[in-house]
């Protein structure tokens, strides 16, 4: 069976097609993977990745600037991130510079952030060299004590709820107090009995004040009163006598 020109033609077309969808794939892979342009390696150690996946982007001032080249698990608590960088960059990226593991986005892919360091240093970084990392957080051990606290606060409340449960129903010294009328009349009438003592009190103190300075007026009382000052004026006397030091002794002829 010989093979029409309108076959023939459209064979040609699907070819044609195909090619060019591969030569686009393998501009678009080669473009993600930086493979037609200058680049140059760093990396970087942590303790855990955080779900980064190789060919994620490395991002650098909010612009893709690499892709993640590499992991490597080098022990049980070290993980070897290495990162293939556009060469234009390579001047921009000092060598106190850090990297660390973020997201793209609230829900987004995993990518590598490399921030500037602290102006300590301003030579650029070279290839194959390690920069510092600063490691993500565990958002499991957060999880965890999240969950911990969060049993402690239920505790805490069902605690309380039985308190306030045993208050309502009368039980306990707060619990009669607030629910017996009767107690709290009482109380109340103890309180009112203790401000009237105080009163009384007062009142009494002052009538001894007046009774005393009555006392010192009294011709018959004045001369006692005036005697016991003396003998306190004496006996201030002589402690500052007591204290005074001793007349330093005459020369010696």
């Amino acid at each position: 069976m010989k093979t029409t020109t309108g076959q023939k033609i459209k064979i040609g077309v699907f070819v044609i097609a195909g090619l060019a969808v591969l030569v686009l794939a393998i501009f678009f892979i080669g473009n993600k993977r930086n493979l037609f342009t200058a680049t140059f390696n760093v990396n970087g150690m942590f303790k855990n990745v955080n779900g980064l996946q190789v060919g994620n982007n490395v991002r650098f001032a909010g612009i893709n600037v690499g892709v993640v080249e590499d992991i490597l698990i080098m022990t049980d608590s070290s993980v070897k991130v290495v990162l293939t960088l556009n060469n234009d960059v390579k001047k921009f990226i000092k060598k106190d510079a850090k990297i660390s593991i973020g997201s793209d986005g609230l829900m987004g892919d995993k990518l590598v952030i490399i921030t500037p360091g602290g102006g300590t240093s301003n030579v650029p970084v070279k290839g194959g060299e390690q920069l510092t990392a600063v490691n993500p957080l565990d958002v499991d051990k957060i999880i965890s004590k999240f969950t911990k606290i969060a049993d402690n606060a239920g505790d805490l409340v069902e605690g309380l709820a039985a308190i306030v449960n045993k208050v309502n129903s009368g039980k306990g010294s707060i619990g009669r107090l607030l629910n017996n009328d009767k107690m709290a009349r009482n109380m109340e009438n103890t309180v009112k009995q203790a401000q009237t003592t105080m009163a009384n009190v007062h009142k009494t103190t002052g009538t001894l004040n007046e009774d005393l300075k009555a006392a010192q007026s009294n011709f018959l009382l004045k001369g006692f009163f005036k005697k016991k000052k003396k003998l306190e004026k004496a006996r201030q006397d002589s402690i500052k006598k007591a204290q005074e030091p001793p007349p330093a002794a005459p020369p010696k002829q």
